[in-house]
């Protein structure tokens, strides 16, 4: 299968690239279009090559927190760095890249002077290559030494985890060791216990058992080469000439691995799965075909494929991802197959969002963005129909549309290997979200019923359970951090070490905060840090919510109970900040209209406000606050 295949060819884009405007934010957004589109190695290289000489220092402004990945490893990594870049772009990530002194990674690691610690990475990727993690492992080995082996590889490369975070508490993803080594007893390889197949395949599960106990991410490559077959992944020829592990030609595949990783620790990965429906989810146009026509279950081998899509779309939706449906269609005739098909995998209640009509689909997905309540660019669009697909395209570039035939077989093949949903872990929250927006429309229709606000509010029944930090919601937590843009006052982003970090400060308290009401329960809503200072100011280190709780008076509910947590550190006032991006510019007045004082405002339209304990009386509202 062709190189980043779920991506559109662009006919005219050596000559787009070679035009990128030396405007800094204009050429930014030349290059994430291109970077969004089917590139090899080699036109991989050129956008990097370019993109560095127009952006040296990269643009003036990006939604997103700039990166500087360390890749450390025992091989030739440089002809992988390229693809990582352009990765990053994109996802709208600037990367820049540092690659250790061939095979020094455990030097630099360990002598504070080293270009390395110069660096100061923000994240660290470790590839080591498995030629040198089997070096001593021999099929003369028996059981107890090839056991031993692998108890010291666990030790060593736990000491590089643990060397990392110790000088730069940062993200770490381990790379998996690529399945290189040929087989010397055949079928019953792991028969043989000091075969290097075979350690391998043992060093990569002891691997992903650390990772998940040490907090470290895996950069799954062998399960990957699985699948595209090593002979893609790696060269022999080329290991021995230059030490490339990877061969160069899927270097921006690995590289999208990367910046699917990197994206996803910024919150950027995508949260909605927008499906056409005729000759996408069914075969055949349910309009003229009726129920009995349309392709679909067992049978024949389309409505196999059909089948096998919608239960890969269904799986897709238990692990959190939302699912809605954008359809030209009479809406009676799209319904009908989701309530009355046997065979259909996906049913109504899945769909967060329905829309079927004969509007164009540009204006369908803004609709439908727009009562899920989350930006397009959370939004991946499939379709069948090319025309769709590059009318999308054109009218939303945020939105992502996966370059698919009119072969159902490969629209999940597309989306998986496109990595739109990748995620670090699932939550509660997350397998929860379909009946979560289920709720949020009994709750409009609540609202539509009754004549006043304070009407509906009482009627929500609502109430607040608010905890600290623990570890049982850490996860949660930081995907919060992460990922919340809108209403987010200072958008800074912690890892999983910063949290915990805040959960042992005697002097600052981290609070996660939990809505339930009569239609049910809309999970964790809300993140506050607060840090108290020399002064006894309370700082608001961190304060964000998710949209879809807004004008349910949750926040003046809030500030009582941080207004509550910093009398009790002893806190004389509360400090708030507002420090703009491009995507929270809804919160600008947050502390203003909670009766704070503004004090001072700077030219990129932060401000800074104060709020007096001594003279602040708590908000009542319809909540019922409860600890839990």
């Amino acid at each position: 299968m062709t190189e980043l295949h779920w991506l559109p060819t662009i006919p005219d884009w050596r000559q787009r690239l070679r035009a990128l405007p030396t405007d800094r934010d204009t050429a930014w957004d030349n290059a994430v279009a291109l970077a969004n589109a089917r590139l090899n190695f080699v036109l991989t290289n050129a956008l990097d090559e370019t993109i560095r000489q127009v952006l040296p220092t990269g643009p003036e402004t990006t939604a997103t927190k700039k990166v500087r990945l360390a890749v450390l490893g025992s091989s030739t990594l440089t002809h992988l760095l390229p693809g990582i870049r352009a990765a990053g772009l994109r996802r709208g990530i600037w990367i820049d890249t540092y690659e250790n002194d061939y095979g020094q990674y455990l030097q630099e690691l360990s002598e504070p002077d080293s270009p390395l610690h110069e660096f100061k990475p923000t994240a660290i990727l470790i590839a080591l290559d498995a030629y040198h993690l089997t070096a001593g492992i021999t099929s003369g080995l028996d059981a107890e030494s090839a056991e031993a082996a692998l108890t010291e590889i666990q030790d060593r490369i736990k000491e590089v985890w643990r060397l990392a975070r110790d000088a730069f508490r940062c993200p770490i993803i381990q790379q998996a060791a690529l399945p290189v080594h040929l087989p010397v007893l055949g079928n019953n390889e792991h028969r043989l216990p000091g075969s290097r197949a075979w350690f391998v395949t043992r060093l990569n599960q002891a691997i992903r058992a650390m990772a998940e106990a040490e907090g470290v991410d895996i950069l799954a490559v062998d399960d990957r080469a699985a699948r595209d077959g090593i002979g893609k992944w790696h060269d022999s020829a080329l290991w021995h000439r230059s030490k490339q592990e990877v061969s160069p030609t899927v270097g921006p595949l690995y590289g999208d691995l990367v910046g699917r990783w990197l994206a996803a620790k910024q919150g950027r990965s995508f949260k909605c799965l927008v499906l056409d429906l005729d000759n996408t989810v069914w075969g055949g146009v349910i309009g003229d075909d009726g129920l009995e026509g349309i392709a679909l279950g067992q049978g024949s081998p389309l409505g196999e494929a059909y089948t096998a899509f919608q239960e890969y779309a269904r799986e897709l939706s238990r692990r959190g991802v939302i699912l809605a449906v954008c359809s030209k269609n009479d809406e009676a005739n799209a319904v009908e197959p989701f309530e009355k098909h046997p065979d259909m995998v996906l049913k109504r209640g899945d769909i967060a969002s329905f829309v079927a009509n004969w509007q164009n689909k540009a204006d369908n997905i803004r609709a439908i963005a727009q009562e899920l309540n989350i930006g397009l660019d959370s939004l991946v669009f499939i379709d069948d129909n090319p025309f769709e697909r590059n009318l999308v395209r054109q009218e939303l570039p945020m939105v992502a549309v996966p370059e698919v035939s009119d072969d159902p077989t490969g629209y999940p093949v597309a989306l998986a290997d496109a990595g739109y949903f990748e995620g670090l872990s699932v939550t509660d929250e997350d397998r929860e979200r379909t009946s979560q927006y289920q709720g949020n429309k009994a709750r409009d229709a609540l609202k539509a019923a009754v004549t006043d606000l304070p009407s509906y509010l009482r009627g929500l029944e609502m109430q607040l359970v608010w905890k600290r930090f623990d570890k049982i919601g850490l996860q949660r937590i930081v995907q919060l951090i992460n990922k919340s843009n809108q209403f987010n006052l200072t958008t800074r982003r912690y890892t999983d070490e910063d949290v915990i970090a805040v959960m042992a400060d005697p002097d600052a308290f981290g609070l996660q905060l939990r809505l339930l009401d009569r239609f049910g329960d809309n999970g964790i809503i809300a993140i506050i840090i607060g840090r108290l200072r020399e002064n006894k100011d309370l700082y608001v280190d961190t304060w964000l919510m998710s949209c879809r709780v807004l004008g349910r008076q949750v926040e003046p509910t809030t500030l009582n109970l941080i207004a509550q947590e910093a009398a009790k550190l002893g806190a004389r006032r509360v400090v708030g900040e507002y420090i703009p991006t491009k995507k929270n510019g809804m919160v600008k007045d947050h502390y203003a209209k909670l009766g704070f004082t503004v004090m001072e405002t700077d030219e990129a339209g932060g401000n800074r406000n104060i709020l007096d304990l001594a003279a602040f009386t708590p908000a009542e509202t319809f909540i019922h606050v409860v600890e839990g």
